[in-house]
């Protein structure tokens, strides 16, 4: 099992910038991945950034604005956003995907808002 603490999130203007943080209970070297998602009011939850054995991967949306990190020490892996857009106002969500056996178990954090203003 891991628990996953969002935080970070908040109000700020267009071109502004913010780093959401995500603790998990264990440690980064015991999860297969982690990956940062988002969903903004009536849409689908989207995919933003994932890390695997420090290979990143990126929506198109967000290539060269958001950065995707572990600090594994601290197990907390990191969102840092910047160029912040209106359109990236939505509630995003720490995911850690863990392989063990024959299964493949999902765990989510609870979310933290970002608002971008104009």
């Amino acid at each position: 099992q891991v628990q996953l603490v969002e935080s970070g999130g908040g109000l700020v203007q267009a071109g502004g910038s913010l780093r959401l943080s995500c603790a998990a209970s264990r440690s980064i070297f015991s999860i297969n991945a982690m990956g940062w998602y988002r969903q903004a009011p009536g849409k689908q939850r989207e995919l933003v950034a994932t890390i695997t054995s420090g290979n990143t991967n990126y929506a198109d949306s967000v290539k060269g604005r958001f950065t995707i990190s572990v600090d594994n020490a601290k197990n907390t892996v990191y969102l840092q956003m910047n160029s912040l857009k209106l359109e990236d106002t939505a509630v995003y969500y720490c995911k850690a995907v863990v392989v063990s056996g024959p299964g493949v178990y999902d765990w989510w954090g609870q979310g933290t808002q970002v608002t971008v203003s104009s």
